[in-house]
């Protein structure tokens, strides 16, 4: 679908809320912000910018625009498998999964020292990005965290495509260090507004200048977020596997992914658009220059897909992130009923003794992913559609 203009806004959402496209319009009326901002799809009002919006920025940076959740995104993985391999029954493989890769709030690995895979991998990934400073509460946080899923709309899923063949999906970001990192840093923006007298049309849109230790200072602990959240990703990934050769048996030992794609939807890299380098947020959008791999994932009971990006230089190389909420969370606890979430995933494996906890992430609470899809023919070509029939979530 080719988008629509409105001021310095293009967007390729046909279903939008207008709030959305007021915060996106003061987005784009920031002065260093040299060319529309794009809403995708699945755009929504999100804490100062839109969510599923790309916004280029020319000499600053907006942190809450990254978000709190740096580096979140997916990674999918096929496997030569076919619904013919599993058991019909998958409530055991659920249980093994929710064991293999903690979830919730705040919830990390504890009591596995020296030995594990997972320290292995984590101390490798430190080893190459040395010299980022944090607290020792913060280090510590970041290294019992590393491979775990976090809550809200993160999940695992065990998914079967148009062919028939399995597929692993994993959402999930930088949990809690990327957190506390990214607010500190949207404290000091928010501080440098106030010491400086400058008025913004949002707090929230308070940014850093580039060539200042602020910014230099964010900038080192975003793209170490942004690597950590794609490590944990990889390193969970790597756990569910192991899960479930365990479940299938010793003829299954050696199973491998035939295909792995692992991407961000919230990050910040320095890009080629407009005629100049700029630094090119993604919030809640995914890299699609021509080629590139993504997962675009709906909502618990529908449909995920994998994508190849088509290079759409109006959207600069971008794409939807998922579905996109069209009601928020508390909206969806007051207006939706537990029966209603149940009828959704019938026929699957998932908490479904959490089911209250789960009612804001009802389907009914997010927008139509085959509208979202629709919206965006020019800027994906879709590869694979997987219909789920496992989803863990933490709570």
């Amino acid at each position: 679908m080719p988008p629509t203009r409105t001021g310095d806004v293009l967007n390729w959402a046909s279903d939008l809320d207008p709030r959305a496209l007021e915060q996106a319009e003061r987005t784009a009326s920031m002065p260093f912000v040299p060319g529309p901002v794009a809403l995708m799809p699945d755009a929504h009002v999100g804490m100062g910018s839109t969510i599923g919006s790309v916004i280029p920025t020319s000499g600053a940076i907006i942190p809450s625009a990254i978000g709190v959740d740096i580096g979140c995104g997916m990674i999918a993985v096929e496997l030569d498998l076919t619904s013919e391999d599993l058991p019909d029954d998958l409530e055991i493989l659920h249980r093994k999964i929710s064991r293999a890769v903690p979830a919730g709030v705040g919830q990390g690995h504890r009591g596995q020292t020296g030995v594990s895979p997972r320290e292995r991998r984590y101390h490798s990934f430190t080893v190459d990005r040395p010299g980022v400073p944090m607290s020792i509460k913060e280090a510590d946080k970041a290294f019992k965290q590393f491979g775990s899923l976090g809550s809200g709309n993160h999940f695992v899923e065990i998914c079967l495509d148009e062919r028939d063949w399995v597929w692993v999906v994993l959402h999930s970001g930088s949990r809690g260090v990327g957190n506390r990192l990214a607010q500190q840093h949207i404290e000091k923006a928010k501080g440098l507004m106030k010491e400086f007298f400058i008025d913004l049309p949002d707090p929230d849109l308070a940014y850093l200048v580039e060539g200042t230790d602020e910014f230099n200072d964010y900038i080192q602990h975003m793209l170490w977020a942004q690597d950590y959240a794609a490590a944990n990703r990889d390193m969970m990934m790597d756990l569910v596997l192991a899960e479930l050769r365990t479940f299938l048996g010793e003829d299954y030992v050696h199973l491998s992914p035939t295909d792995r794609v692992n991407c961000h939807h919230n990050f910040t890299e320095r890009e080629n658009h407009l005629g100049r380098n700029v630094w090119l947020t993604r919030k809640g959008a995914i890299r699609a220059r021509e080629g590139d791999r993504g997962v675009i994932p709906g909502s618990m009971g529908t449909s995920t897909y994998i994508v190849s990006g088509l290079g759409n230089a109006a959207s600069y190389c971008s794409c939807s992130h998922g579905a996109g909420r069209r009601m928020s969370r508390s909206k969806a606890r007051k207006s939706l009923d537990l029966q209603g979430l149940r009828d959704q995933m019938a026929g699957k494996a998932w908490n479904e003794s959490q089911a209250k906890s789960l009612i804001d992430e009802d389907p009914r609470s997010y927008k139509d992913i085959d509208q979202v899809m629709a919206d965006q023919s020019d800027l994906v070509r879709v590869d694979h559609t997987l219909t789920q029939i496992l989803n863990y979530k933490g709570t």
